[in-house]
């Protein structure tokens, strides 16, 4: 009798379950443990691989959505690409909102996928009309049979972290965490994760990143909403100039403000020191690491988990392009040498 073909039923199949790394030497001199729980393993290269499944399925559930409707998100690219990616697999069109900040690596992914990409500007309020959370819900209201994710204010962002990413770390730390570090921009990540780690260790420390920017640090310890704080920044996919309720702010302990260009140095450097080819946010988090270290939030027992969002070869044409880096002048401190020139053989 022949064994059975092992085989998965489709790349969904695979979402979740990513790995905890060690980091050995960006942290080398950094007090404590620390470990990363690497999305970009995620069949989409990132963890908005969980939220897309999870609402999508929810919504099947519930009815609200059947084959050959038509899924509309507002996204910097990694939702998009994730939500493309189930529609794909589901049957479903996909028209998605994009701000303009997202890079042509993720807007040529988007369509490949066989999504409708709307690029909207970047730099304008969030009532803006031109705005991609405006022109996302006229779409939804043009557009008959199709279901707006809307991913800064869907509870279940929260939910699917708290049902696979928090469950997951806990698991693969032996419950041994004392510190979780993720970036926040619809906050369901940091909020879903926390929810678990707090109810199964209400010591564990949730320590949030944030861009400066964006308003999420202030209002997290004011709780006003404070639009001096607003100005363009470069980072995709963390911060906000609103207020999500995707967040759960009563769930993290503090927020740190990390810059465009340390977190794409950090980048850079976990790919050469690390062997991790990883986002700008998953830069902007190792970054956060380094000055929570600073600041003596660890010690020799602490166990600190870092989530890294997504992967690398989403960022080409930006923080792994010199010619970007060198136009955003990011290479004008000591912080990273003027990379090796290419050299061609004649």
């Amino acid at each position: 009798m022949r064994e059975e073909i092992q085989a998965y039923n489709s790349v969904l199949d695979l979402v979740g379950n990513t790995p905890l790394i060690k980091l050995e030497h960006i942290t080398q001199n950094l007090k404590g443990n620390f470990f990363a729980k690497v999305e970009a393993f995620n069949p989409g290269h990132s963890s908005k691989d969980r939220i897309a499944l999870y609402i999508i399925e929810e919504a099947e559930r519930k009815g609200l959505i059947k084959p050959g409707d038509t899924i509309i998100e507002t996204t910097s690219g990694n939702t998009g690409f994730s939500i493309a990616m189930v529609s794909v697999i589901k049957g479903y069109e996909c028209i998605l909102a994009v701000s303009s900040k997202s890079s042509p690596d993720k807007i040529d992914m988007l369509r490949t996928m066989g999504a409708k990409v709307y690029v909207c500007p970047a730099n304008v309020s969030a009532d803006d009309p031109r705005s991609y959370y405006e022109v996302a819900k006229r779409l939804h209201k043009e557009v008959k049979g199709s279901v707006y994710i809307n991913q800064y204010f869907n509870e279940l962002n929260i939910d699917a972290h708290y049902h696979s990413t928090g469950p997951e770390i806990w698991n693969q730390t032996q419950g041994q965490i004392t510190h979780l570090v993720a970036c926040s921009g619809t906050g369901g990540t940091i909020s879903g994760t926390a929810k678990y780690l707090k109810e199964q260790n209400p010591d564990v420390q949730i320590l949030g990143v944030d861009a400066f920017g964006s308003v999420l640090k202030s209002f997290h310890e004011t709780r006003e909403f404070d639009k001096d704080e607003i100005y363009p920044y470069r980072i995709e996919g963390l911060g906000k100039n609103l207020i999500p309720s995707a967040t759960d702010f009563d769930a993290i302990d503090e927020f740190v403000k990390v810059t465009d260009q340390e977190s794409a140095h950090t980048a850079r450097e976990l790919a050469k020191c690390e062997g991790l080819f990883v986002g700008y946010t998953s830069g902007a988090a190792v970054q956060a690491v380094k000055q929570y270290a600073e600041e003596g939030k660890f010690d020799e027992n602490s166990n600190v988990v870092v989530i890294l969002p997504d992967h690398g070869s989403r960022y080409m044409s930006k923080i792994y392009n010199d010619k970007w880096m060198e136009d955003q002048g990011f290479f004008d401190t000591v912080q990273e040498e003027n990379p090796k020139k290419i050299e061609y053989v004649k």
